[in-house]
């Protein structure tokens, strides 16, 4: 497979018609992620004391050493499974669940995002581009119709995920929670699909929302990371972004620089807040 260009690349809103092909590429996104999250949470010494006291009573009941210790640890393995996604939803969410079809509202009537490669690239005419958005409109649902003051609040609720497309394929996507601050927005979730990691995707996702949100006024973005994400921490701090507590020598900048990161079992943090001043 070539190389990305990046000047190809549309920015733009997730329209209903993208839900599954989002909600799947999600999926892969987060399968690993949780992984790391489970492992890294049943080795916290707690969680440790607690599995080795369940084995000891375990260990007089079932007069069984293996049992006793595969049991528990079993058990929790799948509590965790069962409830990181109900918990956590999209990362830095405090929402149980994202919801697709309100952040998908009205998305064909949104501007693109700002890609500073298009001009090295041939331009979509304008023609196929206004028959790219009425189609998007012919597939209004019935649900859309019906429920529509509905379908508003869900949307402010929801958020916005934004999609990298090229060629009619997403490559990857951006979440931005609903949740908000004056001055300061939150990236709870970034995905670049595996064929096209490290060829700049996830940072042209990253600025053009950036761009997006500081002609909206935002002077402020937290980035949510998994905790046990080493490539997303340094990542983020290639764009400029920090770690929460991190100063920079401004006086007074610690105390509003506080995102509360998101929490899971027995209160162990899940995610790594990292900051950037626009």
């Amino acid at each position: 497979m070539g190389r990305l260009d990046l000047g190809d690349v549309v920015l733009r809103r997730m329209q209903e018609k993208d839900i599954e092909y989002v909600k799947n590429l999600v999926k892969e996104g987060c399968e690993g992620s949780e992984n790391r999250l489970i492992l890294y949470l049943i080795t916290r010494p707690l969680a440790l004391l607690m599995l080795a006291t369940l084995s000891s009573i375990l260990r007089f009941v079932l007069h069984s050493f293996v049992l006793a210790f595969i049991i528990p640890v079993f058990v929790l393995i799948i509590y965790l499974k069962l409830t990181i996604p109900r918990s956590v939803g999209i990362l830095g969410s405090s929402k149980p669940y994202w919801d697709y079809v309100g952040s998908s509202y009205q998305a064909d009537t949104e501007p693109e995002l700002p890609n500073p490669h298009s001009g090295r690239a041939k331009q979509t005419p304008n023609q196929e581009k206004t028959r790219r958005r009425k189609k998007a409109k012919e597939k209004i649902t019935e649900r859309e119709q019906v429920d529509e003051d509905d379908l508003k609040e869900r949307a402010r609720v929801a958020g916005e995920v934004w999609v990298a497309e090229s060629d009619g394929e997403i490559m990857g996507c951006v979440a931005r929670d609903g949740w908000s601050r004056d001055g300061v927005c939150r990236i709870c979730r970034l995905v670049v699909q595996c064929w096209y990691r490290r060829e700049g995707l996830g940072r042209l996702l990253v600025q053009g929302l950036e761009s997006k949100v500081k002609q909206s006024g935002i002077y402020r973005v937290y980035a949510h990371v998994p905790f046990p994400s080493k490539v997303g921490q340094a990542f983020f701090r290639r764009l400029g972004y920090r770690l929460q507590g991190e100063t920079s020598g401004i006086e007074g900048e610690e105390e509003d620089d506080y995102e509360e990161p998101e929490k899971g079992w027995m209160g162990f943090p899940l995610t790594k807040v990292f900051v950037k001043d626009l």
